[in-house]
């Protein structure tokens, strides 16, 4: 099979993705026999071109190994994976914690989380950075009163739930026009990124795992991917803030799917920095350690900080 890796087609999948996932509730998906195809779903972060490019490698691994067709879908936001694994409709994802958090939510029985992101320290934490131009005078968040602040998507841990916690907690409202001239959504960390490197908002969030040197974008995260793609020189930009750490995010697999297709996946995902380490770093954002066995008690706080969000 070959995937073609352009904006149109991905749209077009998605949308197909999407139409059907309203058709199917998860709780009429009994346990499969078996499969025909593999779905993975990919969050945003980056274009859709360069997702599917990091997932393609991933994708004709699982092909092989099933020995079923393995597509990718790259939903043009975080909700499109969420709402394809909650309707059953994809197989596998690499969720934020927010993200799982939701699922899990609207439905428990909906996916499992199999495995986590290991850092090159050994940790499966990570981090909300704040960031702006190196040449705009904003050194930290003190700095920002009357400026525009930009979150990534609703549905992101790092690119809101998060910061939009431990930020009014150190003194400085999210409501725009309290403290901040602004506060806006640029639709995930990449349009983040960019739109502040370009001077369209005067700082922002996104995630890394704080490791390594700035200048690479750190050693895994979307700074890296950033750096990695020619995006961004991160001598021109700035750390303002951090958060405390947050758990890396879970792969999941679709609760229903075969016992034996599950236990072969999560093996092969588990080994991969042993067996393709240049897969491992484009699938996982950069350089890592390891890919290990993680369950829900890991999300626990996520979700209960995820409810609390909700309830306001």
């Amino acid at each position: 099979m070959t995937l073609t890796l352009s904006l149109k087609a991905a749209a077009a999948s998605t949308a197909v993705l999407l139409a059907t996932t309203a058709l199917v509730p998860a709780s009429a998906v009994a346990q499969d026999a078996t499969i025909d195809e593999f779905r993975i779903g990919i969050m945003g972060g980056e274009n859709a071109s360069d997702r599917l490019r990091s997932n393609e490698c991933l994708r004709t691994k699982i092909e092989d190994l099933l020995g079923v067709e393995t597509k990718l879908f790259a939903p043009a936001d975080y909700n499109g994976v969420i709402e394809g694994l909650i309707g059953g409709n994809l197989d596998l994802a690499w969720l934020g914690a927010s993200g799982y958090a939701k699922t899990y939510l609207e439905d428990p029985e909906a996916v499992e989380p199999v495995l986590v992101k290991i850092n090159t320290d050994g940790s499966y934490g990570y981090h909300s950075i704040g960031f702006a131009r190196a040449d705009s005078g904003i050194t930290a968040l003190e700095d920002m009163e009357g400026k525009v602040f930009a979150f990534g998507d609703p549905n992101s841990t790092s690119g809101y739930l998060i910061p939009s916690i431990e930020i009014p907690q150190a003194g400085y409202a999210m409501e725009p026009g309290e403290y901040f001239g602004d506060v806006v959504f640029s639709g995930g960390h990449e349009q983040t990124i960019v739109g502040v490197y370009n001077g369209d908002y005067d700082a922002g969030v996104t995630w890394a795992d704080g490791l390594g040197e700035w200048e690479d974008g750190f050693n895994s995260g979307a700074f890296r991917k950033a750096v990695d793609a020619g995006l961004v020189d991160m001598t021109e930009l700035v750390e303002i803030w951090r958060s405390n750490v947050i758990p890396e995010g879970p792969i999941v697999l679709r609760k229903s799917l075969p016992a034996d297709v599950k236990e072969k996946v999560t093996a092969m995902i588990d080994d991969l920095v042993n067996t393709d380490a240049e897969c491992a770093y484009q699938f996982m954002a950069g350089e890592i350690k390891d890919i290990d066995p993680i369950g829900h008690d890991a999300y626990v706080s996520v979700i209960e900080a995820r409810k609390a969000k909700m309830g306001n």
